[in-house]
């Protein structure tokens, strides 16, 4: 609290405020000054993303696409180039995550548990106890899952 009277703590604020932002100018310098890093291929690679021949596949399927298609044809997976950018393709992208929390298999992750329960809020606000319960019953049964997977990897004498 900035203004209390006491001198000593206005010193005091003064010079954790100080050093905060020196941290943040460091930080920044840092940021700027680091050497830039090239893409994450090769050049044979992108020179063979970037040949006419080279068909775009579907993330989830790995089936060839079409680029007229805002859909995958064979898993209906959204795959068009601006998918989150437009508000009705968004929401079938949203779709297809929140399904995935209570149906497919997810890594039992805090960050990627935290980040579901945040979405549902932010998307079903009323209902999300309800997504909750069934995205809760998948990581339990995922556990269970992954509990009998070992049992049964172990020989028997």
């Amino acid at each position: 609290m900035i203004g209390t009277g006491n001198p000593d703590f206005i010193v005091g604020e003064l010079a954790i405020g100080g050093i905060i932002l020196v941290f943040l100018w460091r930080m920044f310098v840092w940021l700027r000054e680091s050497p830039r890093t090239p893409d994450p291929w090769d050049d044979v690679t992108e020179k063979r993303l970037n040949e006419p021949e080279a068909v775009e596949v579907c993330s989830r399927c790995f089936k060839p696409l079409t680029s007229d298609r805002w859909f995958c044809e064979h898993c209906g997976h959204a795959v068009g180039p601006y998918n989150n950018l437009m508000p009705f393709i968004y929401v079938f992208s949203e779709g297809e995550v929140l399904r995935a929390g209570v149906s497919d298999k997810l890594r039992p992750r805090p960050l990627i548990i935290i980040g579901y329960l945040l979405l549902s809020v932010s998307v079903y606000l009323f209902f999300a106890p309800i997504y909750w319960f069934f995205l809760f019953k998948n990581l339990m049964r995922r556990k269970d899952d992954s509990l009998s997977e070992t049992v049964s990897t172990v020989p028997r004498p």
